[in-house]
């Protein structure tokens, strides 16, 4: 199996600790969080991923080198002149995921701790047939994707707005989960992401939303209990670090 990190953003939330790191390598409970997402991918299954860098690029390739690449194959997709967002960098990853083997590929943003069973989830959009799988779950959130009673998505809702995408979509009897930044994805998403993408930079959930009414797009809930945390601000990095601390 394959994975993707996505670790080339700016992590502005995070100053002033982004300030002469990359958000990838900030740490909780003593590991940097990318450590965190490649040991939690490698006991997955994933045997090759792609990392992409963009903020302090030298000093993620550096971690990956002292880290003996966590025992896998690891391509950089290196974004230091532009930064692509995760639809953008997905494509550009491209090269590296779509084999033509029909292999599913982990994505995993660098910011999210998520200690799930991945191998189930991958399983589960395996079973599925589905374009792709996105972990979800109902914590709350301003804004939500849209699932119908087979989770499958239908489209998304700015909570404190009432705006839905698609506009005239009646929100009533569908589910709104929050994504938890994973998802599983099948190579056919290649070929549809490239006739979206508006430019170099965009948004996957933006063609998540677009493709959803053709496309199975499913969410995933664990039926597992699981840690997760978004780090994306000091505050919560500091919360998930006291929690891993405690653990440990």
């Amino acid at each position: 199996m394959r994975g993707m990190v996505f670790a080339a953003g700016l992590g502005t939330r995070l100053r002033p600790l982004t300030l002469d790191r990359p958000k990838a390598l900030v740490e909780a409970g003593g590991v940097a969080m990318l450590g965190h997402v490649m040991r939690h991918l490698v006991a997955a299954g994933v045997t090759e991923a792609v990392v992409n860098v963009h903020h302090f690029p030298d000093m993620v390739i550096d971690y990956l080198d002292r880290h003996d690449n966590f025992g896998i194959k690891i391509h950089v997709s290196d974004e230091r002149e532009s930064l692509l967002d995760t639809g953008g960098g997905l494509l550009a990853a491209r090269q590296w995921l779509d084999r033509g083997d029909g292999e599913p590929v982990i994505l995993h943003n660098a910011d999210i701790y998520a200690d799930i069973d991945f191998r189930v989830m991958a399983d589960s959009h395996s079973r599925s047939g589905a374009m792709a799988t996105l972990l979800v779950s109902a914590r709350d959130s301003s804004r939500a994707l849209l699932f119908d009673g087979r989770m499958r998505m239908r489209g998304w809702l700015n909570r404190k707005t009432a705006e839905t995408r698609p506009a005239a979509l009646d929100a009533t009897s569908l589910h709104g989960r929050a994504f938890n930044g994973v998802h599983v994805v099948s190579p056919t998403i290649f070929d549809p992401l490239e006739r979206f993408a508006p430019s170099p930079k965009f948004s996957i959930t933006d063609f998540y939303i677009s493709a959803c009414q053709d496309n199975d797009i499913m969410g995933y809930q664990s039926q597992a209990d699981y840690l997760w945390a978004d780090v994306g601000t000091v505050e919560k990095l500091a919360v998930l670090d006291a929690r891993l601390k405690n653990k440990r």
